[in-house]
């Protein structure tokens, strides 16, 4: 027996001095942590402060200084998307005050280059570490947008809610299930954006470049507005507006889009199979080659319209 535990002795204490070992660089992961930590909130209290600044330059230095939390730490990317978001809306102005302007301003307008460096921060950002923060931009001017580079924009689910995008270029933009209801997109760049599922309720598209785009299930609704307190009763508002747009080769399928004004809009080869185009006005679009099977008609204006090649479409001229 004693020689058995003389023999032990030796593994006990290799035991020991490993576990002696494993706790004491434990505690010290754990003070890094707490020292990485601190640091962060040190980084990140000193880039709100110069978001505040006079300065552009300091501005600009304070949005990079987020940008590198968030690469650098996971976990406070949801604080920063809110402060920068904020920072955008404030710093881009209403689009109550700019849709009171001229269209022709909007097309030599653009944001600050803090509103474009923000936003720019927020569109190559890794959206699932965004514990459900949603960007909000509600209510902005941003006519001019333009997010540069080849990285991918990704904004899905920003809320652009009456927000003023006139003449905005988002190409290729990942914007799925946004709220763009009731914004204005008049002119706007959307080449083969992803809006799968995005609410365009009462939005306006004028002229708007849609080529290639994906709006598969988006909600295209027309406004609702209560015309009697006392009844309750609700009538309709803006209907989306999409006169001239250019949705070439665009995935409308399953949309709804009752009411919807396309009249002079390009929709050649257009996949809008299983639409909702109740009450649309198509008078004078290219639908050549387009693809109508399964989308309901009921009252929708063909007059005018290129027919050729378009299948799905009621027997007419």
């Amino acid at each position: 027996m004693i020689t058995l535990i003389a023999a032990s002795l030796p593994g006990l204490a290799a035991l020991g001095a490993l576990l002696f070992t494993w706790m004491q660089v434990g505690q010290a992961s754990k003070e890094l942590r707490i020292s990485e930590h601190g640091q962060i909130t040190s980084r990140f209290n000193a880039a709100i402060n110069n978001l505040g600044s006079q300065s552009l330059d300091v501005r600009l230095g304070g949005i990079y200084a987020l940008q590198r939390i968030m690469q650098d730490s996971a976990r406070d990317q949801p604080a920063v998307v809110s402060v920068l978001g904020a920072f955008a809306q404030r710093h881009a102005g209403s689009s109550e005050d700019s849709l009171k302007e001229p269209s022709e301003s909007a097309e030599t307008h653009e944001p600050g280059a803090d509103v474009r460096a923000a936003i720019a921060t927020l569109a190559r950002r890794r959206p699932e570490l965004d514990s459900g923060t949603v960007v909000d931009l509600r209510r902005s001017d941003l006519r001019g947008l333009s997010v540069t580079g080849e990285a991918p924009i990704k904004l899905p689910g920003v809320d652009l809610t009456e927000a003023d995008l006139r003449w905005a270029s988002l190409i290729g933009a990942d914007l799925r299930k946004a709220y763009l209801s009731w914004a204005n997109l008049d002119e706007a760049y959307l080449y083969r954006s992803d809006l799968r599922s995005a609410d365009l309720t009462g939005a306006s598209l004028a002229g708007a470049t849609l080529t290639g785009a994906n709006l598969r299930g988006a909600a295209m609704h027309c406004g609702v507005v209560e015309s009697d307190q006392a009844t309750g009763e609700l009538q309709l508002g803006d209907c989306v507006d999409l006169r001239g747009a250019r949705l070439n080769d665009a995935d409308l399928r399953n949309a709804e889009m009752s009411d919807v004004d396309f009249r002079g809009a390009l929709l050649f080869r257009a996949d809008l199979r299983g639409a909702d185009l109740t009450d649309a006005n198509l008078a004078n679009a290219d639908l050549t080659d387009a693809d109508f099977r399964g989308a309901k008609l009921t009252g929708a204006k063909l007059e005018g319209a290129a027919r050729a090649g378009a299948r799905g479409l009621p027997p007419g001229g």
